[in-house]
């Protein structure tokens, strides 16, 4: 069925990535490696062409991964029965993801490898890092840590339903970050108050319980907390 709306849209594409969550055992380890990866670059004092590159090569394989399993779902469609043509289709799809995979491995290499060598000559220390770019990180491993909660929940769609309340992790998120950039306790309490309107609205909806909002809630203050107190 085509959708009526943007938000349908979003809302479809948004099921597409659970649905490779859920069923993918590699697309899992995916984000897990993606969500590691982001976490220790705070650790390193990366130049931002640097982190770029790196979440580029990240995207690539999670990309990868993705259109491999379009590739064999509609392989599946349209030969149910074994056909050498359907394995060539499927190993070339799994080979692409393969070549993204190694290609990642080998930017991460050269990006992350002479940032690490040298805290272990001249002692480990954490490095420094802008609030700006501690909540953008912050807010993607929220997003990955609800992604991967919802999938493996298996519950309710993307944008309505599940464990826990992505509107809810985000928000709240948010509402951390900018207290720790803005140091103002009107701010705070104002962000705070717009991040109580979202859940709410989610609960008042029926997309969500009370326990699934404030479990949404907790992931991403705690989440957002944790990244600002150990880099900032």
């Amino acid at each position: 069925m085509k959708p009526k709306n943007w938000l349908e849209s979003v809302n479809l594409a948004i099921e597409g990535i659970l649905y490779v969550a859920r069923t993918q055992r590699h697309m899992r380890y995916h984000f897990w490696v993606a969500a590691i990866i982001l976490i220790f670059s705070l650790f390193l004092n990366i130049t931002k062409l640097e982190f770029l590159i790196l979440t580029f090569a990240i995207l690539f394989v999670l990309f990868a991964e993705m259109i491999n399993t379009a590739i064999e779902a509609t392989v599946d469609l349209l030969s149910p029965s074994y056909k050498k043509s359907a394995k060539i289709a499927k190993d070339v799809a799994a080979g692409a993801v393969l070549i993204a995979s190694i290609g990642a491995a080998v930017t991460g290499y050269l990006i992350l490898y002479p940032h690490i060598k040298e805290p272990f000559t001249k002692g480990v220390e954490f490095a420094k890092n802008s609030p700006e770019h501690i909540t953008f990180i912050a807010l993607v491993i929220v997003i990955i840590a609800v992604i991967m909660s919802k999938a493996y929940a298996k519950k309710g769609s993307p944008l309505y339903g599940g464990m826990p309340s992505g509107h809810a992790a985000v928000a709240f998120a948010i509402w951390i970050a900018v207290t720790f950039i803005t140091k103002n306790a009107l701010i705070s309490i104002l962000i705070f108050i717009l991040s109580l309107v979202v859940s709410h609205s989610r609960i008042a909806l029926g997309a969500h319980t009370i326990f699934e909002v404030i479990l949404g809630a907790v992931f991403g203050a705690l989440i957002t907390l944790l990244l600002f107190q150990l880099f900032v």
